[in-house]
């Protein structure tokens, strides 16, 4: 590799228990059913394409998840695997410019029902602007990473991303409750530590 220093992103591939999603569990028979990407550790901003609103599973489009906030925050029982991936600098800098416009134009995008709908069916739609949650992760890691295209299957699933762990580049950092997880980063009020 060359001079440049390295940056870590985070795959987390979760299972929320949502109705939607306890359906896809069904039908796919996989454990989890959405994959989203961050930036960083603390999972504040993780970007994919879901629902747009807590309690309504039919409106989505390119949205920011987080752990306290959201249907993440209202299904706090929601399992994660948590894969921590090592890219160089300019290609961790492309992804943050990358997802960071995507979200200030957030309107302009919409959820690939269709795709997703097919996709159960093994049949393969793209449209333009349109995205489920693993097309989407699929795209940014082939895009901004050195993971190779052949790495994921044509019709990616969320679990898909567990292939991952094989690469050099990239580790399984958690296993367990997203709310566990994020709890390590809570720092106590002053209050409390006295």
């Amino acid at each position: 590799m060359d001079n440049q220093g390295t940056r870590k992103i985070y795959i987390v591939i979760s299972q929320t228990g949502t109705l939607l999603s306890r359906v896809l569990k069904v039908i796919t028979r996989a454990k989890y059913n959405h994959v989203s990407i961050s930036l960083d550790e603390k999972l504040e901003s993780m970007y994919s394409f879901g629902r747009r609103r807590t309690y309504n599973p039919v409106w989505g489009g390119f949205v920011m998840e987080s752990p306290h906030e959201g249907t993440f925050k209202r299904f706090e029982n929601t399992k994660v695997i948590i894969l921590e991936v090592c890219i160089n600098d300019t290609k961790y800098e492309h992804l943050r410019r990358c997802v960071e416009n995507m979200y200030v134009h957030k309107h302009t995008y919409g959820y690939n029902y269709i795709g997703l709908f097919l996709a159960i069916l093994r049949i393969k739609h793209r449209s333009v602007r349109r995205y489920y949650c693993s097309e989407f992760v699929k795209e940014m890691l082939t895009r901004f990473s050195n993971m190779p295209k052949t790495l994921f299957p044509r019709i990616p699933k969320p679990i898909d991303f567990l292939k991952l762990e094989q690469q050099a580049e990239c580790a399984i950092v958690f296993c367990g409750k997203l709310q566990e997880y994020a709890r390590r980063f809570l720092v106590p009020s002053p209050a409390c530590a006295e």
